[in-house]
């Protein structure tokens, strides 16, 4: 059976335009055409066309999906594994605000009046996360609907809290330890997506009462970055001598809290593909440079250090947002950025 562009799109819900754009990039073109030159699709279409559908319901970029496609160890009962997974998070998250909507609607059959303590809650949980996230993102976020990833997190708060309770400092071997676990378990808990990373972080800012459940409030959140930063500078150290050492100890975190939205805005500049010449992401390579040269300086024998640590320690990587597809689109827009302050442009 055949199918024509017009009847594909009707049948999956897709836009016409949607699938003229899968096709102009190579993603998904029709098996056949028409004498006229019509797109026909087949029956072998429409496994590759589930792929890519799922593919963007998981918050992929097409660019990525590109890639996944082109592997040879992408089973398409994987993907439909991973879609009953998705399913199955929506259902607990509902089945939990079920739960406490039947605890409310027992205590008013009964003519008891709710705590006021039971109206906030439960209608935080009906609209805190849209306010930060989209139902698809949400679902991406298994911290917030997945009751095995709380319970991750319920123990690995604890843990850091009986660590600030004796009194270790952020600096310590145990902290830093825990820092590298706490970013590394975040990354893999937001997809290593910076942009759902930067609104969590937002969202735990601005609502105590995700801060009251979590127990994640702004003190245990400034220990685990500053465990963290303590973490990447012991990295560094073999590759600085004393003076560009202690540069860094002085202001690696001043400026820490500036990178994850700008990690996120580069990110979706890398999504949409935008020109490494195009205004915006020459904004984000001048303010990315900044950023750097903020605790590694501005000599340029020192900033090659800087670099060559991440060539030869893998492990300042980890518990980062940034991959190496994100610094490779990122490098022409920051060559020029680097002819711009040397007036060569």
């Amino acid at each position: 059976m055949l199918l024509k562009i017009g009847e594909l799109a009707r049948l999956t819900g897709l836009t016409v335009r949607t699938l003229h754009h899968y096709d102009s990039i190579g993603l998904l073109s029709p098996s056949a055409r028409t004498q006229a030159g019509y797109r026909l699709y087949q029956h072998g279409d429409m496994a590759r066309l589930h792929r890519i559908m799922a593919l963007r319901k998981f918050g992929l970029p097409l660019a990525e999906i590109a890639t996944s496609l082109a592997s040879s160890d992408l089973p398409l009962s994987g993907i439909v594994a991973k879609q009953i997974a998705m399913l199955d998070q929506q259902l607990a998250q509902a089945s939990r605000l079920r739960t406490r909507l039947l605890v409310l609607q027992t205590q008013l059959e009964q003519g008891q009046e709710p705590e006021l303590a039971e109206w906030l809650t439960t209608m935080e949980q009906m609209t805190m996360y849209d306010k930060y996230f989209t139902q698809e993102e949400v679902r991406q976020l298994p911290m917030l609907n997945d009751a095995a990833a709380e319970q991750e997190w319920q123990t690995l708060v604890a843990r850091v809290r009986a660590l600030m309770d004796t009194g270790a400092a952020a600096t310590s071997a145990e902290a830093q330890a825990l820092g590298t676990e706490w970013m590394v378990k975040l990354v893999r808990d937001t997809s290593a997506h910076p942009g759902l990373f930067a609104r969590l972080d937002t969202m735990h800012g601005q609502e105590p009462g995700m801060q009251a459940r979590t127990g994640i409030d702004a003190q245990l959140m400034r220990f685990v970055t500053s465990a963290f930063g303590a973490s990447r500078i012991a990295l560094y150290r073999p590759f600085l001598d004393d003076a560009e050492y202690a540069y860094l100890q002085a202001n690696y975190g001043r400026r820490a809290s500036q990178w994850p939205a700008l990690i996120a805005a580069v990110r979706a500049a890398f999504d949409k593909q935008t020109p490494a010449d195009d205004p915006a992401v020459l904004a984000l390579a001048r303010q990315w440079r900044a950023l750097f040269q903020s605790y590694a300086g501005t000599a340029p024998t020192t900033q090659l250090k800087f670099r060559q640590a991440h060539q030869q320690e893998p492990r300042l990587m980890e518990g980062s947002f940034v991959t190496p597809a994100l610094i490779a689109y990122l490098a022409p827009a920051m060559a020029i950025v680097a002819h711009e302050s040397r007036g060569t442009l």
